[in-house]
């Protein structure tokens, strides 16, 4: 359907009014209006509104089809993907994954190892549609001086294909060691990286918080923390973050993943934090499809009782920006997923409710991820932008979001690409003991 010449028009094509700013026209009520879009040279020259002008005899008539930017992920862990194989989930549970994973890791993590398991993920994340994400990387000694490497590399070689953002992941108990963790800081800030922890409510939690500021305002990072992953009402670290960010003074950006406990917490609790989060200018992620099979897993044969995402409605009518993204992929934490993030809105849509209205939702796994993640003209479509776009069969969300739309057809630089994905085969040989 797309010509190679990388000049041409699309008419008739569906777009979303928040992925698309600059685009005035008329749109439904779950914010489509219908556009031709001009190509040339890699870049969008033009969107006008569909039938203001006569489209050209040679435009290619899209007949109402969706055309979305391509997906911003900002939270993932292709470190970790693809080792199900070799280390399964024994029961499902989160600390089933935490002991799993950290086993492999001693065992297993070589250079060559997660450079293989790394490139397979970004093959499938690119064939999706996916042009920038973000991966934390386990930074627990030695495994920083194996991982960090390994991807400055990959970064490089997936440079122009996607923009990669690294994240180092380390327990928060792992800062009272400050001099191990203050070489750390300044590794990932050697390698133009974010700096991350996990967070848990270790009696010295705000101590270790005000260090972990510190050291990114002395190195001008940004911040990226694991919170509350957890039923545990009594899990508070967000509001704890939140608290550390305003009385340090901390400006740069602040991600925050998971916060599943502050769905379990009382009302007054919840808008305490909230508060907070908002005022601190916070934004945070949900990784719906992770947190559905990891939280409220009993392991006595009854069903789970909640759905294990954050209060992400809530903090949208706040003001603080939200996203939902991949997180893990084939891995203990979570045993399918393969970096499509039309399927990660797909199921957060049917989790969280992204509907009814739809409204602006959709920049959550696209124009929101991208300024967090502080990509300029990531994640939306305008004239004078990249031609980064997906073309789906659907023309409507109750159609795009029906069906897995594996016939997509993603373009990059005005051109469509190949879309095959790897093969699982070509990690056979990493599972054999």
């Amino acid at each position: 359907m797309i010509p190679n010449t990388g000049s041409y028009r699309l008419a008739n094509a569906r777009l979303h009014a928040s992925l698309t700013p600059e685009f005035g026209a008329a749109f439904d009520r779950d914010g489509f209006g219908l556009a031709d879009i001009a190509v040339a040279d890699g870049k969008i020259s033009s969107i006008t509104a569909h039938g203001r002008s006569k489209a050209p005899a040679d435009a290619i008539d899209l007949a109402g089809r969706i055309v979305l930017p391509c997906f911003i992920d900002c939270h993932t862990h292709i470190d970790k993907g693809h080792i199900w194989p070799r280390k399964p989930n024994p029961d499902g549970t989160f600390m089933g994954a935490l002991n799993a994973t950290g086993a492999d890791r001693a065992a297993r993590w070589s250079a060559e190892d997660v450079a293989r398991r790394m490139d397979f993920s970004l093959r499938s994340a690119y064939a999706h549609g996916t042009r920038a994400l973000r991966t934390h990387l386990d930074s627990v000694a030695p495994q920083e001086e194996i991982s960090w490497p390994v991807f400055e590399t990959m970064r490089e070689t997936w440079r122009g294909r996607i923009e990669l953002q690294g994240a180092c992941l380390l327990g928060i108990e792992g800062v009272r060691d400050r001099r191990w963790f203050d070489s750390l800081a300044k590794r990932v800030a050697a390698a133009k990286g974010v700096l991350g922890v996990v967070t848990y409510m270790v009696p010295d939690l705000e101590e270790l918080l005000d260090h972990v500021f510190a050291q990114a305002i002395q190195h001008g990072l940004d911040l990226d923390f694991h919170a509350d992953e957890t039923d545990d009402v009594a899990a508070i670290s967000l509001k704890k973050i939140a608290e550390a960010a305003l009385w340090s003074g901390f400006e740069g950006n602040i991600l925050v993943g998971h916060c599943c406990s502050l769905a379990r917490q009382p009302d007054l609790d919840v808008l305490d934090t909230l508060d907070k989060v908002a005022k601190a200018g916070l934004a945070v992620v949900s990784l719906p499809m992770c947190n559905l099979y990891l939280q409220d897993r009993r392991g006595d044969h009854t069903t789970p009782r909640w759905r294990g995402v954050t209060l992400l409605h809530e903090m949208k009518a706040r003001g603080i920006p939200v996203a939902v993204a991949s997180d893990n992929t084939r891995d203990p934490f979570y045993a399918y997923g393969d970096l499509d993030m039309l399927e990660v809105y797909r199921m957060a849509t049917r989790i969280l409710h992204f509907d009814h209205p739809v409204a602006d939702w959709p920049q959550a796994v696209a124009a929101t991820p991208a300024r967090v993640m502080r990509l300029d003209g990531f994640g939306t479509l305008a004239a004078g932008g990249d031609a980064d776009f997906i073309l789906f069969k659907g023309r409507s969300w109750t159609e795009l979001l029906s069906r897995p739309e594996s016939d997509r057809i993603v373009v990059r630089g005005g051109r469509a690409i190949d879309r095959q994905l790897p093969d699982y085969a070509e990690l056979d040989e990493l599972m054999v003991e």
